[in-house]
């Protein structure tokens, strides 16, 4: 069975454990241990009758559920079949420019979009410092202004703030797999000067209140400016397949008319109304997940060949003296315990690994095993 790119194949890692799907212990998705919301689940039962009928193709409770969520108008959110098709979608628009200014390392997922639409790439590489980053002490400016004189200045008179450059940014906030989280403010000059900026909030809902920096405030003001949701990590909902993109009404339009009619299930949609109006599952989540990140990592940076980054995120990146792979493999052939490599992620290759912030029980049988494994010869 070949060796999956993305996290959460429990198919392949039972097949190599030689244990059933449901007895290993998934670290290599990042999907909190917190649910589904018992919210969702209750209103995926009392829309079961609704199968025999076609979805609503305007989603119109669904956009407005997320627009009273937002403050926004629904005609501004145009849900889908994960953030996953909003982002093919929004690979057609960038492949229509000179480029694309992709932040590395980067989703796969991105290069996927990207190529099958035959739009060039420009990688600009991130630090991979192990320091403190905190909040908004990166290396964002420092990377983008050396972007190479291929994306020329071309102004438009279409809006108040006008993009200068025939390029576009993409860009995931909180990043993923550093999991190092960008100011608005260290964002916000690039919205003004490129002519599409694609901001991939998928983690973002991990961030608490006071300290989020979401752009979807600011779309209404920036026509170049498209913001991308994923309901499935925060809420646990990764089988249902549900995101959303944010953006002005005009290019949601042209996104819908490109795409097949009914991408989102009845159950799905029903399932983001409850868990988007559940305050109480939100809040736990926020309340829950600090100090257990924080004591998985220092938990992490205490076994000797380790260094983990620090993360906003509901993940950690950890950089190891042996490889990856080969934790990976004793992980779960002797402690069925999955792990993420890292070398779908070019820059990072098999030094480095990822693991997802589950239970109290699991993070440490995760730090004992790991324990076990970096001390054997």
């Amino acid at each position: 069975m070949r060796q999956p790119a993305h996290g959460g194949n429990l198919a392949w890692a039972a097949a190599l454990a030689g244990c059933p799907r449901d007895a290993i212990v998934d670290f290599s998705a990042s999907i909190s241990p917190l649910g589904p919301p018992k919210s969702a689940i209750a209103a995926i039962q009392s829309h079961m009758g609704n199968l025999r009928h076609y979805p609503d193709p305007d989603y119109s409770d669904l956009r407005l559920a997320l627009g009273n969520f937002h403050q926004l108008p629904p005609e501004w959110i145009l849900p889908g079949n994960g953030s996953a098709e909003l982002l093919t979608l929004a690979g057609r628009e960038l492949s229509q420019l000179t480029a694309t200014v992709l932040i590395t390392p980067a989703f796969g997922d991105y290069y996927r979009t990207l190529a099958a639409e035959n739009a060039k790439v420009l990688e600009l590489p991130i630090s991979l410092g192990t320091g403190d980053w905190g909040l908004g002490t990166g290396t964002l400016k420092e990377t983008i202004e050396s972007i190479p004189p291929l994306c020329p200045y071309t102004p438009t008179p279409l809006h108040p703030h006008t993009p200068t450059k025939d390029c576009a940014l993409l860009l995931n906030n909180a990043h993923n797999p550093t999991g190092k989280l960008f100011l608005r403010e260290e964002i916000l000059p690039y919205v003004e000067e490129f002519a599409l900026v694609v901001v991939d909030e998928a983690f973002m809902d991990f961030v608490p209140p006071d300290e989020e920096q979401s752009l979807i405030a600011l779309v209404q003001e920036y026509a170049n400016l498209v913001v991308l949701r994923s309901l499935t990590k925060f809420y646990s909902l990764p089988g249902l397949r549900l995101g959303y993109a944010i953006a002005h009404p005009d290019r949601l339009r042209k996104w819908q008319s490109w795409r097949d009619p009914w991408p989102v299930n009845t159950l799905a949609a029903a399932a983001a109304i409850a868990s988007i109006q559940d305050q109480e599952f939100q809040t736990q989540t926020w309340q829950w997940l600090p100090p257990t990140r924080q004591k998985l990592f220092q938990g992490l940076a205490a076994i000797p060949g380790l260094k983990p980054l620090p993360s906003a995120a509901n993940f950690l990146l950890v950089e190891t003296e042996k490889s990856s792979v080969e934790l990976q493999q004793r992980l779960l052939q002797h402690h069925q315990i999955l792990i993420r490599d890292c070398l779908s992620f070019k820059e990072l290759g098999d030094r480095f690994f990822r693991v997802a912030i589950r239970s109290e029980a699991d993070n440490q049988r995760l730090l004992a095993a790991l324990e076990l494994v970096m001390s054997a010869e």
